[in-house]
């Protein structure tokens, strides 16, 4: 089967915190809360050069498909905007 990517869209905000170590993440054909709730549990992971940041899904962000992915370590900056992929 095809890899599946998504984008990191952003952090996860408070109205005076951030926190890195959850990202919100849109996939390309997720565009339902039905969609994206079978993707709850599953991995993702972002590649920096050698290194590996590993996430898992916890849970859906609005009504338009996005998802909320908890990260062992804190994503840096550079990865919003950027891509990650379905692992598990």
């Amino acid at each position: 089967s095809q890899p599946v990517y998504g984008t990191i869209v952003n952090y996860r905000i408070g109205i005076r915190t951030q926190m890195p170590k959850e990202c919100l993440i849109q996939f390309a054909h997720v565009n339902s809360v039905s969609l994206a709730g079978q993707l709850i549990g599953r991995k993702v992971v972002w590649k920096a050069g050698k290194n590996k940041f590993i996430g898992k899904i916890v849970g859906l962000h609005g009504k338009k498909g996005l998802v909320r992915a908890k990260f062992r370590k804190g994503v840096p900056g550079q990865a919003l905007g950027t891509t990650v992929e379905l692992v598990g």
